[in-house]
């Protein structure tokens, strides 16, 4: 089938292109790439809306974004991780169904609530500019305008209505929270006897039939098997790829500072001080005529005696922001201010004080303190940061122009990639790989999409290279199985160490746990009275675990203390066996948690609780389906 393709290949392409045509005349050249890349394809569902694989990857780049800012030191890798993935699915199906639970009930957050929130809020303080006006500049370094934060917030708040009265409405009295946190941080006094397995490890020599049992098991098989691989080629055309063969001029260089100088420009800022005499736009006439007379009297002594004009603010001005800084606004930027207030200081000089400005704040008298900014950076400082600008330019290019043929290369010379590699400048590359990215893997080799393609029917029995696959933007990969090797299970002659020590484990364990288990019974029925081998007694809680394993400081905590003494044996699960003989109970230690705390504490997890159960409730009646499996990768993957 597929050599008949090869052969009549033009026959191919004018019969696929009868196809497309009509497809394009119906859904449009843009529904038609959406159909085609996958970006349109459902991951998930509520109240019957899809969420698209496009959503998804626009919500998981907003989340790395935000912890990128929030934590510049993250491992990159964990932004990517299945995990991270999954979370960003899932914020998403919350979203969209408090979304509909808003709808229905029919919340909305006014423009005077938003503007309430906005200029009281103490989380918003850094978004305020002393005039009160919002920090666009600020803004601008998050990517957003002001309206776009406007609506988010407007959002924010109206989805939080939701399960805000439900989240805030848990009461707990100390009561309640004193029992919660004595059953959780009560306190046992205990005597340990440890049984180890490699304490009986040493006597312990298995003949050669119960290993060659233990290593046909098919319960112990995986253990001494090789996991299936393929041993591949594959070249990847990408930007760094391609960088190093391109070529360029330094009158080129000289010409992309220059058609890009406003970014090699420092924004010019500008410092400046203010009196502020309020006044309401729509007061009454006399209160604006009387608060201008007192703005223009202040503005004649700051003329007459400009080096009081600190002494002035803090006596006269009434921003209480700035007031008692004498005035002092800091260095600001354009957009950052009111646009009076930002033309009156930025028309002035330095130590200049400007004449009355009016805002819809009232009558401001504006000082300039300092400027700085403004200064173009030379060519000769940036030359490496703009060769590398024009050079990812040129790669960007010339990826574009080659991709194709690359792409239409690997997939008419399919016996091998060196063709390729010769014409387009590439380097052929060598990997094992398996069926799933290898832990920690990067690049290429990590691509799901990638090792689906190596891992095809065709590719495996033929040995065929694989079609060209976008395993991240602007890279594409194409590999070749060179040999492939099903999983199969090592000789035991090969195995023979690691089955004795496996086997030799295993029957110490077992030893361990009988032990332990005959000791138990023995005290069980001498009491107290026999202390042989136990250690000394000592206070174990969940505050206080003494290095034990959380599996046998349960059983510990667990364990019926209705009866002291009482004695249980725990297997750790670590080829150990811990008995415990509880001597007394001993109420939690207050200085632990005190009661106020522990009845805010407890408060707030029966908030969570209780509020994660209605988020449950409301993924259920609005039908919420995730149709995406856990570990799913985005569509660049």
């Amino acid at each position: 089938m597929f050599d008949f393709v090869r052969k009549h290949n033009r026959l191919f392409q004018l019969l696929l292109l009868i196809l497309i045509l009509p497809s394009f005349a119906l859904v449009g050249i843009e529904g038609y790439t959406s159909f085609m890349d996958g970006a349109n394809k459902s991951v998930a569902t509520v109240a019957g809306q899809k969420i698209t694989q496009a959503e998804w990857d626009a919500a998981q780049r907003e989340q790395a974004d935000r912890l990128r800012r929030q934590m510049p030191n993250l491992d990159p890798k964990l932004l990517d991780s299945p995990e991270a993935r999954r979370e960003a699915l899932d914020g998403l199906v919350r979203e969209r169904v408090l979304q509909a639970a808003a709808k229905d009930q029919h919340l909305f957050v006014s423009d005077e609530r938003l503007q309430a929130m906005f200029m009281n809020d103490p989380q918003f303080a850094f978004l305020r500019n002393p005039d009160g006006s919002l920090n666009k500049s600020l803004l601008a370094a998050q990517g957003m305008s002001s309206q776009m934060f406007v609506e988010r917030l407007r959002q924010d708040l109206t989805l939080r209505q939701v399960s805000a009265g439900l989240a805030n409405s848990s009461l707990a009295s100390s009561a309640n929270a004193g029992v919660a946190f004595d059953a959780l941080l009560q306190q046992r006094e205990v005597q340990l006897q440890r049984f180890k397995a490699q304490d009986y490890a040493a006597a312990i020599s298995p003949s050669d039939a119960e290993l060659e049992a233990f290593y046909k098991d098919p319960k112990n098989a995986q253990q001494f098997q090789v996991a299936e691989n393929a041993q591949i080629q594959y070249l990847v055309l990408d930007l760094e790829a391609l960088k190093s063969d391109v070529s360029f001029t330094e009158e080129d260089l000289r010409k992309y500072y220059s058609e890009n100088a406003s970014r090699y420009t420092v924004a010019e800022e500008r410092r400046a001080s203010h009196i502020l005499i309020k006044t309401d736009k729509d007061g009454k006439p006399d209160e604006r005529a009387k608060a201008k007379a007192k703005a223009e009297d202040l503005l004649a002594q700051a003329r007459k005696n400009p080096a009081q004009f600190a002494d002035l603010a803090r006596k006269n001005s009434q921003d209480e922001g700035s007031a008692a800084n004498g005035g002092d606004l800091d260095f600001f930027g354009r957009g950052a201010m009111v646009k009076p207030f930002e033309d009156a200081a930025y028309a002035l000089k330095q130590g200049e004080i400007s004449p009355l400005v009016e805002s819809e704040f009232g009558y401001h008298i504006i000082q300039l303190t300092g400027v700085r900014g403004g200064e173009k950076k030379s060519f000769e400082s940036l030359r490496a940061e703009i060769e590398a600008e024009v050079r990812k330019q040129l790669a960007q290019k010339r990826f574009t122009e080659v991709a194709e043929q690359f792409s239409n290369s690997v997939y008419e010379q399919a016996d091998s990639l060196q063709p390729v590699a010769d014409k387009l400048k590439l380097n052929v590359l060598n990997a094992t790989v398996q069926r799933k990215p290898a832990p920690g893997a990067t690049g290429p080799l990590a691509s799901v999409k990638l090792l689906e393609a190596v891992f095809s029917d065709d590719s495996l029995r033929n040995k065929r290279n694989t079609e060209a696959v976008e395993a991240a933007p602007n890279q594409l990969v194409a590999a070749r199985v060179v040999q492939h090797n099903p999983a199969h299970l090592l000789p035991l002659a090969q195995v023979k160490d690691t089955v004795k020590t496996q086997l030799i484990r295993q029957l110490a364990t077992a030893q361990a746990v009988k032990a332990g288990t005959a000791r138990v019974a023995e005290l069980q029925k001498a009491g107290a009275a026999d202390a042989a081998g136990l250690e000394a007694p000592v206070l174990v809680s969940r505050a206080l675990p003494r290095d034990l394993p959380r599996k046998v400081l349960e059983g510990i905590l667990s364990a019926d203390a209705s009866k002291l003494p009482a004695v249980v044996g725990i297997d750790g699960g670590d080829g150990s066996y811990v008995l415990a003989r509880i001597n007394k109970v001993v109420a939690r230690d207050p200085a632990v948690v005190d009661a106020k705390r522990a009845a805010t504490q407890y408060a707030q997890a029966w908030s969570a609780v209780e509020a994660q159960a209605y988020s449950n409730a409301l993924k259920t009646r609005y039908k919420a389906v995730v149709k995406a499996p856990a570990a799913a990768a985005s569509a660049a993957q």
